[in-house]
């Protein structure tokens, strides 16, 4: 396992490795988590990615949601309502990143961004209840991924 810690104007990222089914590079994934919290305004928070595998994120998801099935990405904010600063954790699934990579034909690092991205972009005001709201939401995430260059991420599913 593998820890990393950047802070940066009052946001600190915190990122656990414990799955290695994708190769990713730290310090875009930390610049892709520290200017979107910036872009969105959010100025002081504490935000932890943990990389997982399939039989973790399914014990969170049952432990948390009361879901046995595995699935993506789960995020939770943890922040205290009397402060000021935001806590964030966010549980990515670097397994079926591999997988959904490999199905739609892109870096499966890419869709590990993709995952973590989504996660904070809850916390930041977005929600995909809807179909409006979630085209809006993904049209953000791919936005804001081809800017990081991690390229159009979840509309390459559509092809």
């Amino acid at each position: 396992m593998s820890k990393k810690n950047i802070a940066s104007s009052g946001i600190r990222v915190n990122i656990s490795s414990q799955c290695n089914a994708v190769v990713f590079d730290r310090r875009k994934i930390l610049d892709l988590i520290r200017q979107t919290a910036e872009h969105f305004r959010l100025s002081n928070a504490q935000i932890n990615i943990a990389v997982v595998d399939d039989k973790k994120i399914t014990g969170i998801n049952r432990q948390f949601l009361d879901k046995d099935t595995v699935t993506d990405v789960i995020s939770f904010d943890v922040s205290d309502d009397e402060s000021k600063e935001k806590f964030f954790d966010i549980a990515v699934n670097a397994q079926m990143a591999q997988r959904q990579a490999r199905a739609r034909g892109h870096d499966a690092a890419s869709e590990l961004a993709l995952y973590i991205l989504h996660g904070l972009l809850h916390h930041l005001g977005f929600d995909d209840t809807t179909a409006a709201q979630a085209a809006k939401m993904h049209r953000a995430e791919d936005d804001i991924l081809k800017k990081f260059g991690f390229g159009v991420v979840y509309a390459s599913e559509k092809r």
